[in-house]
């Protein structure tokens, strides 16, 4: 029974009549035994991180890492960089995170195309025909910067690698294929090295390494390259060769839909789209064809046409250049002079997240696609994988440099899994909201996938393949048949009815959404490395709906940091005005304490300060003060002092603005006080000042956090 009441005393601590959550015991644990030899010494001959996967997960991942004095490396199997355009939709919060990768996110907003160039969805007949309907998904607010420093982008995954390669250049990365890579010793260290044409092919672990075996051709043989490591991150995309290596299951929908990506040039489709009907994304139906038309780069003629396709009826040979150009003067409504098929390839559609993302003692990670296979609809596969590795990054930092126990690594799937099945199920809700625009034209995609399943479950191991061919062609052809021009007007009865079926899912909003702020910048850690309090615990979060809805500013714990412009009050004559969330440090690992200019949240700064220095943890203290010119000289330092690691700011309001403050903003007294993370989440705020001593207090909240 004593042991029990120790048990119930350590998980439970009463402050202010409000109960904050402390992990178990194990969480109370000496960090001498934290780091479990990981990292204990400098073993010459093992990598403190591998990150196997080059693509913008991993590169980020990799930035991040060495930015925060991690040496890290990257494999990745293919020989050079796909061109492919890809992903190209990037949202606020990761935005967010690129402004603090040396000026990625401006340099992104000043290469990507206008955004009235893509602001649009368009629906039509063809894209020299009947236009269906529009729908905008910019709204005036998303140019304001009021929630967010930054806007939302457009820019093409392979662009953005070219970017972020630039960055790891700077930081004196190096990219060698398999060729440059022969001065290497076959199990030599590799920090700071990005090694195209090695494939991870094999992951052992004992309690010291892990050991990734890399295999990569040498004058057309294969040879194999050992690597040790203390922690391996798959970043490897949708087919993870890290994940099959560790037998780690996904779980959710599979093959949601199977589809052909033809990349193709034409700067006269451009020109013509440019001045016509400008849009990011082209849903086209008509009696000779259907497609999806994602227009990269309009400026540049640069597109990619998603078309359905139904294997093993249908064959990659199917979708030659010369059959995907005669597709394309079909779906555009005239020939192209300048038509450049550059890439065919197949993908599948899943809706599916790893059913854990560590493994070895969590020596061994998942991130962004490797973890988690969204539809594309959102845009929240390359954006919730960017995320991850923020997320990551940090925590493996306060690893390496000893000021975190190892179950810090733990709490970044606890908190990242439950982001990913949250995501999940919204772009299944968006992908099933785009299926209602070809639903009320009469064609029902599941119809379509049905008449597909059933051909191969029955007649197809009986019939030869091309007769199964003629009958599914002749199925979609009498299908398409409701898309002709005689059916599809007011005139007719059933074309009337559907049009209006039609105009009602646009005006409604119940079509393909772009954006969902709620969640691309409200989205929150409920357990982890937090201290939640008995607000954050209350209720249910809201069930995403599929439909756009507005971010609401919150400062609970495990939340995104609001944002709001402030002045850095100096004795520089340089006026400068940042974002709070530029005060969280980009260079190493630390807190970030938020307080009001008063005796009370002073003291708490000094004993935060004190506990930070027990526990070897790096921690800045922000001390908001009013935008009232009332006169006061404000600064901190006497109140302060010995400490000096800290920053005066003033708000910085608009005019229409009045009467909103930071703490009104955070829905917090001015009494209170906020501890963010590395990473610009909260770890633990008090709504309205302790009562308690704030020593014993912040050791309580630091022992839960690292």
């Amino acid at each position: 029974m004593a042991i029990l009441g120790l048990i119930k005393r350590v998980t439970r601590i009463t402050v202010n009549n409000s109960r904050v959550r402390v992990y178990p015991v194990r969480y109370f644990q000496s960090k001498d035994l934290s780091s479990t030899n990981l990292f204990n010494g400098e073993d010459a001959a093992k990598l403190p991180v591998l990150i196997v996967g080059a693509g913008p997960v991993g590169l980020v991942l990799s930035i991040l890492l060495t930015k925060l004095g991690v040496k890290c490396a990257v494999v990745d199997k293919a020989t050079s960089f796909s061109k492919h355009p890809q992903a190209h939709f990037i949202n606020n919060r990761s935005m967010e995170i690129f402004r603090a990768l040396d000026g990625l996110a401006e340099e992104i907003e000043r290469s990507q195309p206008p955004v009235d160039l893509w602001r649009k969805f368009l629906y039509c007949t063809s894209l020299s025909g009947s236009t269906l309907g529009t729908v905008d998904h910019m709204q005036p607010q998303d140019f304001e910067k009021v929630v967010s420093p930054a806007s939302v982008a457009h820019f093409s995954q392979y662009k953005l690698t070219n970017l972020l390669l630039n960055r790891l250049e700077d930081l004196s990365f190096h990219v060698r294929g398999s060729k440059e890579s022969d001065g290497l010793e076959a199990d030599s260290v590799v920090a700071r090295q990005i090694l195209m044409g090695h494939e991870c092919v094999g992951i052992d672990a004992n309690k010291d390494n892990i050991t990734a075996t890399v295999s990569y051709l040498k004058g057309g043989k294969h040879m194999k390259r050992n690597i040790q490591c203390s922690l391996l991150v798959g970043a490897d995309g949708a087919g993870s060769a890290v994940r099959k290596l560790t037998g780690i299951e996904m779980r959710g929908e599979r093959d949601l839909q199977k589809l052909v990506s033809v990349h193709f040039m034409s700067r006269e489709l451009g020109e013509y789209l440019i001045s016509n009907r400008p849009g990011m994304l082209f849903f086209i139906f008509n009696t000779d064809g259907i497609g999806v038309l994602v227009a990269h780069d309009l400026l540049q003629g640069e597109f990619v046409l998603q078309i359905p396709y139904y294997p093993p009826q249908q064959s990659l040979s199917d979708f030659s250049p010369e059959m995907c150009k005669r597709l394309i003067f079909n779906l555009v409504g005239h020939e192209l002079s300048d038509l450049d098929v550059a890439d065919i390839k197949p993908w599948v559609m899943h809706a599916e997240v790893a059913e854990k993302f560590m493994c070895y003692e969590n020596r061994v990670i998942l991130a962004g696609d490797a973890a988690h296979r969204f539809p594309p609809a959102g845009g929240f596969g390359m954006n919730t994988g960017i995320q991850d590795a923020h997320n990551l990054a940090w925590k493996i930092a306060a690893l390496v440099q000893g000021s975190a126990n190892s179950l810090i690594l733990k709490t970044y799937e606890t908190e990242r899994r439950p982001i990913a099945l949250s995501n999940t199920s919204l772009s299944v809700q968006n992908f099933r909201a785009a299926m209602s625009v070809p639903s009320a034209l009469g064609l029902d995609p599941t119809v379509a996938n049905s008449v597909h399943r059933f051909i191969n479950k029955t007649v197809g191991s009986i019939l030869p393949t091309g007769l199964q061919k003629a009958i599914l062609d002749n199925v979609f052809a009498l299908g398409r048949a409701q898309l002709s021009e005689s059916l599809l007007n007011e005139s007719n009865p059933l074309g009337n009815q559907r049009l209006s079926r039609l105009k009602s899912i646009f005006e409604g909003g119940k079509s393909l959404q772009l954006q969902f702020p709620a969640e691309d910048l409200g989205f929150r850690y409920l357990e982890g490395a937090i201290v939640p309090d008995n607000e954050s615990e209350a209720g249910d979060p809201e069930v995403p709906s599929g439909r756009r809805r507005d971010y609401v500013p919150c400062a609970k714990a495990g939340s995104r940091l609001p944002h709001m412009y402030v002045k850095i009050l100096s004795d520089s004559t340089r006026e400068v005005i940042v974002s709070t969330l530029d005060l969280v440090s980009t260079d190493k690992v630390e807190f970030l304490l938020i307080i009001s200019p008063s005796q009370e949240s002073y003291e708490l700064a000094r004993a935060t300060f004190k506990v930070a220095k027990e526990f070897m943890v790096n921690v800045k203290v922000c001390v908001v003060w009013p935008s009232s010119d009332d006169g006061l000289e404000r600064k901190s330092n006497s109140a302060i002092a010995p400490w000096e690691n800290y920053v005066d700011v003033m708000e910085v309001k608009k005019q229409n603005e009045e009467g909103t403050s930071w703490w009104s903003i955070c829905k917090m007294s001015e009494r209170g006080s906020i501890l963010v993370r590395p990473d610009q989440h909260i770890a633990w705020r008090a709504k309205s000042g302790i009562t308690l001593d704030p020593t014993l207090h912040m050791r309580d909240v630091f022992t839960i956090l690292i």
